[in-house]
């Protein structure tokens, strides 16, 4: 088997080879070059030890000397080195309390988490695997090098990369694996946020964001994403329904594509159903005011995971409007866009796609018609330009503290009400319309104007 290996790779290879050491790189590229899959990293491993590897080359950095990993720089590109080793006793579920470097490979990937993660590559020995990760590759099986327990105990955190992983190549847990995930996924709690974070949005943005589903059969989110368990254990008795709200979520993130602002909102767009679920006469289940404090509990989530801002807020923003029902009318999208956001509008159209595919079939053609007129609405409004913020208002705040308004905030309640007649009216954008003086007097309740 060959692995193409960029130059910078093969220079760094080769130069260590020459000076008489073992090096070859390891772990996730290997895998993926396997799989016939650019890799987004190469990392190599050797054993030669960190002082000796920082002699072969100009420039270095520290990035983990004291666990044996040296960054290599070639030009603006750096690749990391690691000394083959031998991990100590892990006492907080994420690092080990000592390492001993080691002359031998297979030491060095006894440690590693899983088999199809556990082999080496170098042009002149070919592929490396002493733990049988091609053989697992073929039988898409993620399978934990060694014990399963003692690979999570070591790092919690490959419980959930367990997970994350089946749902990016869609392979199965294998069943001694799976069992251990179920005993220790309590271990998460002991992870940062930001690793889970991290980890949690690989998931969701892979291409079988249903895995999410077997995380909840394992235990994973009821540590990590308590709240979608109690959607996975609310019925929706109702005609526009055919799931349970997890079961939903789940169908909605495989309906829209994998952009992880949109795959956050379908994970979160539903979450306070469960807090707010009636039920009528009929047997038949309601969850009004769900859409706002659905924004309440995902802005808690996004804090307690250390989610950026603009994820938070972009994501928080589709979670608001995702049930906005409004018709296909120039005057009606109009409006919504203003209130979503000119840019984010688009992104509106394909929540309620995907919210739409996982809902029942009742009236689905209706509501998908309604969803591709609104689309061609939108894009007739960008053509044409109308106004919908009030940044495209032919009239700002300068013009009005000519005419004599005082600065301050009742320029902002003129600039709104001009907004609000433009929104149903888009020909009255201008300013000799606008700022008409009667017009003013009347409409914008404008007690006194300068006419000159």
């Amino acid at each position: 088997m060959k692995i193409i290996l960029p130059e910078n790779v093969k220079t760094i290879l080769d130069t260590m080879h020459g000076a008489g050491f073992e090096a070859y790189v390891v772990g996730g590229c290997v895998r993926d070059g396997v799989l016939g899959r650019e890799p987004q990293d190469w990392d190599i491993t050797t054993n030669a030890l960190p002082e000796e590897t920082k002699k072969l080359f100009r420039r270095t950095i520290d990035t983990g000397i004291e666990h044996g990993t040296v960054t290599i720089m070639i030009g603006k590109e750096g690749y990391e080195v690691t000394t083959y080793r031998i991990d100590g006793k892990y006492e907080d579920s994420r690092h080990p309390s000592e390492v001993t470097f080691t002359k031998n490979l297979t030491e060095d990937m006894k440690r590693r988490d899983f088999t199809i993660n556990a082999m080496a590559y170098n042009e002149e020995e070919g592929l490396i695997d002493r733990f049988g990760g091609l053989d697992d590759i073929k039988g898409k099986v993620i399978r934990c090098v060694g014990d399963p327990k003692e690979r999570f105990a070591e790092d919690a955190l490959r419980i959930m990369r367990a997970v994350r992983f089946s749902a990016q190549l869609d392979y199965e847990i294998e069943e001694k694996t799976k069992e251990a995930v179920k005993e220790l996924a309590q271990n998460l709690s002991k992870i940062s946020a930001e690793r889970i974070q991290t980890e949690l949005v690989k998931l969701v943005t892979s291409d079988h964001p249903e895995k999410l589903k077997t995380a909840y059969e394992l235990g994973v989110t009821k540590v990590i994403l308590p709240e979608f368990d109690k959607c996975m254990e609310t019925a929706q008795n109702n005609p526009h329904h055919m799931y349970n709200v997890g079961d939903h979520i789940i169908c909605s993130m495989e309906n829209i594509r994998a952009d992880k602002v949109l795959r956050l909102t379908m994970l979160m767009h539903d979450i306070a159903k469960p807090a707010t679920i009636t039920v009528d006469d009929e047997g038949v289940c309601h969850f009004k005011g769900h859409s706002e404090l659905g924004v309440q509990m995902a802005h808690s989530i996004f804090r307690r995971l250390k989610f950026d801002r603009d994820t938070m807020d972009r994501a928080c923003n589709l979670i608001r409007y995702h049930d906005d029902r409004f018709p296909a009318t120039p005057k009606a999208v109009r409006r919504a866009m203003n209130r979503v956001g000119v840019d984010e509008f688009p992104y509106l159209l394909e929540v309620r796609y995907a919210d739409t595919m996982a809902q029942s079939m009742y009236y689905r053609q209706e509501k998908l018609q309604l969803i591709e007129d609104t689309k061609k609405v939108y894009e007739e409004i960008l053509a044409k330009k109308d106004c919908v913020t009030l940044k495209d208002l032919a009239v700002n705040g300068k013009d009005l503290i000519s005419l004599g308004v005082t600065p301050g905030k009742k320029i902002g309640e003129i600039l709104s009400a001009m907004l609000d007649d433009v929104l149903d009216n888009p020909e009255h954008n201008s300013k000799e319309y606008l700022l008409e003086p009667e017009r003013l007097k009347k409409t914008f309740l404008m007690d006194q104007i300068n006419e000159g």
